[in-house]
């Protein structure tokens, strides 16, 4: 809890000065504000000043003994000292901010620089510390930059700067560690075996906990000509996070792939593999996946966060008119779903969230993935093993003796698996499957290339969801504005009414200057109605089959990124980015 009342000035009284009485050092700062707005009562100040006892936080006794809320306390500490409240729990820090400010001083006055914001380093202090003006002079020397406090918990902060510090200067310390080492054993990738405590090990582990704080998707370790650059992939775009002596990397690499149980030897070929880690008690797995390049092997980790398993449909990002499209679809007995998109667009996400719908006791389902990502309690998920002969087709074969009803194909590739596919959705069963296609009625046309014959496809396939992720607007920061109507029609979407507002970007400490926090998921749904098997049958061209998909009510991804562009969810740049 928030430690306010040590030193600096009272909330309401001139910036810099102190108001001092006797007592407990808070009952001279905070507890007579606290007292004259009838938050807390004398009686209860003196029953926290028996729990804090000679030297304790006052106002962590006010909380612990129920006396007022913690919430409650910095909603009237950010009222009072009259400076903006940040949640540091969730809040993206920028490094380039954290690293201004020397680490001992840091924690010796509880402040935090977490970014810029209009020109100015946003930093983080308790209420004791917030309209202390020496303190914020002594910070602006520090870092050299003008420099703005935001009333942040001190339980809070504590907590940030020992994540933030120790990662930093440990990943400081490690390196040169770690670079003095290979100086004198240029032999790190031949480690077979490693002490918890080795430094490697430490510098892998604090790569890995920072990508997970940070929300990263995806953690890039590419070698370069001169060093080991280590790059986060957040909201759907690559972010530098850290950069290394070249020397050490034959040591993170043969580490990483020692945890993924891969073969260190074998620098020659890509090689797959996959971990697990905990964090802050969660476990989390990551794919990883080695590529040979003229400088050495670059890894990259695809962080697999198991609670996307347990979202809903709700959870995605659904339009009320997509989602009662897809609903008819997916509680059929039998046919065939395909999901499109990209990699990474979200597709097995949301074959998932379907799935938690559909996973009942009275049906069996069996899925056939490369790789499993996620692991799903109740449902028999099969690995592919093209070695060993275990290709998708295969493994459908044996599926389809095995008395499914449900099956999920991670991806239709080939012929074959396309073939087995639709002949599982025509005898019976409900098929959920991904292709790689740019939008939903490409995916008809897709098939029949495939060799399947378009009277097939028409009588399996019941629905086609084409899918992307886009960034949502940071929800601290987003401006709204009337946009140039030209523009707009330019653009080629819908025309405004007169003044209508939108929302844009803008950038605040919390997003670390992007103006963006989080995605959603943009979608276009399409049933197969009988007009569209017709077409199908006939091998129209995949224009005909879009038109005629839009004329029965097929939103297409611009406009349902158009209609989020209207409800302030994102902006028109961001949905031009991600779908033209």
């Amino acid at each position: 809890m928030t430690d306010l009342a040590q030193t600096g000035s009272t909330p309401g009284a001139t910036p810099g000065t102190t108001t001092g009485t006797t007592g407990a050092p808070d009952r001279g700062l905070v507890v007579p504000g606290l007292l004259a707005d009838g938050r807390v009562s004398e009686a209860q100040v003196a029953r926290a000043e028996a729990v804090a006892g000679p030297g304790g936080s006052l106002l962590e006794a006010l909380v612990e003994t129920g006396a007022i809320e913690a919430a409650e306390l910095m909603q009237w500490g950010a009222q009072a000292s009259g400076v903006p409240y940040l949640e540091l729990s969730d809040l993206a820090l920028d490094p380039a901010a954290t690293a201004l400010l020397p680490a001992d001083f840091a924690h010796r006055a509880s402040v935090l620089p977490v970014g810029w914001e209009g020109g100015l380093l946003v930093v983080a202090a308790p209420l004791r510390a917030v309209l202390d003006l020496s303190l914020q002079d002594d910070v602006a020397r520090l870092t050299g930059q003008r420099v703005r406090f935001s009333l942040a918990s001190r339980g809070e902060i504590r907590h940030r700067l020992n994540q933030v510090y120790r990662a930093e200067g440990e990943l400081a310390d490690l390196t040169v560690g770690l670079s003095t080492e290979a100086e004198h054993d240029e032999d790190l990738d031949s480690l077979t075996e490693v002490h918890e405590d080795a430094p490697v090990v430490r510098f892998v582990n604090l790569l890995i906990s920072q990508a997970i704080a940070d929300r990263a998707s995806d953690i890039h370790l590419e070698p370069t000509e001169h060093d080991l650059r280590v790059r986060y992939r957040i909201d759907g775009v690559l972010r530098d996070a850290h950069r290394a002596p070249r020397s050490i990397t034959a040591g993170v690499v043969s580490r990483l792939k020692i945890m993924a149980e891969m073969d260190i030897a074998e620098r020659r070929v890509p090689q797959d593999g996959r971990l697990s880690v905990t964090h802050l008690g969660q476990t989390m797995d990551l794919r990883v996946a080695t590529l040979p390049t003229v400088w050495g092997e670059k890894v990259v980790a695809r962080v697999l966060d198991n609670s996307n398993t347990r979202l809903g449909l709700s959870d995605l990002g659904f339009s009320a008119h997509n989602f009662d499209r897809f609903e008819w679809s997916y509680t059929k007995p039998y046919g065939m779903i395909l999901v499109t998109g990209p990699t990474g667009s979200g597709k097995s996400t949301t074959l998932y969230a379907t799935l938690n719908i559909l996973n009942q006791p009275h049906v069996n389902v069996i899925t056939v993935e490369d790789p499993v990502e996620y692991r799903l309690p109740g449902i028999n998920q099969v690995q592919t093993n093209p070695k060993a002969g275990l290709t998708f087709a295969r493994a459908l074969r044996s599926i389809l003796r095995s008395d499914p009803d449900i099956v999920l194909i991670g991806e239709i590739r080939d012929h074959e698996t396309a073939n087995i596919a639709v002949e599982a959705a025509l005898t019976g069963h409900l098929v959920l499957s991904t292709l790689h296609t740019n939008d939903a009625p490409s995916a008809v046309t897709r098939l029949v290339e495939m060799g399947i014959e378009p009277f097939l496809v028409a009588s399996a396939l019941d629905a086609v969801v084409a899918q992307r992720l886009c960034r949502s607007l940071c929800g601290r920061c987003k401006e709204q504005y009337v946009p140039d109507p030209e523009e707009v029609a330019a653009l080629g979407f819908p025309p405004l009414a007169a003044g209508q507002s939108i929302h844009r970007p803008r950038g605040c400490s919390t997003c670390a200057q992007t103006g963006y926090r989080g995605r959603m998921a943009l979608h276009e749904v399409m049933p197969v109605s009988e007009e569209l098997e017709r077409l199908t049958v006939r091998r129209a061209a995949t224009d005909e089959v879009g038109r005629t998909a839009r004329e029965q009510g097929m939103t297409t991804l611009r406009d349902d990124g158009w209609l989020k562009v209207l409800e302030g969810r994102t902006a028109i740049e961001e949905v031009l980015r991600v779908v033209g």
